[in-house]
């Protein structure tokens, strides 16, 4: 049996999760935990508790955030600043609907019940 762990907050953690994720959600996965400068433990346990995640500051996420910004940059250049622009208009377009279509699906099972 394995010994239980007291974290930095003082509490008791001896459960362990796991599931698998495909490549692509293990990248997003990725660059959101560098983003907040958080553990990945924390950034799941905050995701999945619904509760917020507030950036803190650090030379981590400063370097993450430089190398995000880098990225676009790069592709911007080799696109296009137009091309690139009407891209992420589309992608938030389609993130918000997506969103929309969970939150109806959301509100119909919990009717269904």
């Amino acid at each position: 049996m394995s010994a239980k762990n007291l974290d930095d907050h003082i509490r008791w953690r001896s459960k362990t999760i796991a599931f698998r994720v495909s490549p692509e959600e293990n990248e997003q996965l990725e660059i959101a935990v560098r983003l907040s400068g958080l553990t990945k433990q924390d950034y799941i346990t905050r995701r999945l508790l619904n509760r917020d995640i507030v950036v803190q500051g650090n030379p981590r996420v400063y370097k993450a955030l430089r190398g995000t910004v880098a990225d676009f940059e790069r592709v911007k250049r080799a696109f296009g600043s137009e091309e690139v622009e009407r891209a992420v208009e589309d992608a938030k377009r389609q993130e918000a609907q997506e969103r929309e279509q969970k939150k109806a699906k959301r509100k119909f099972s919990r009717g269904a019940r």
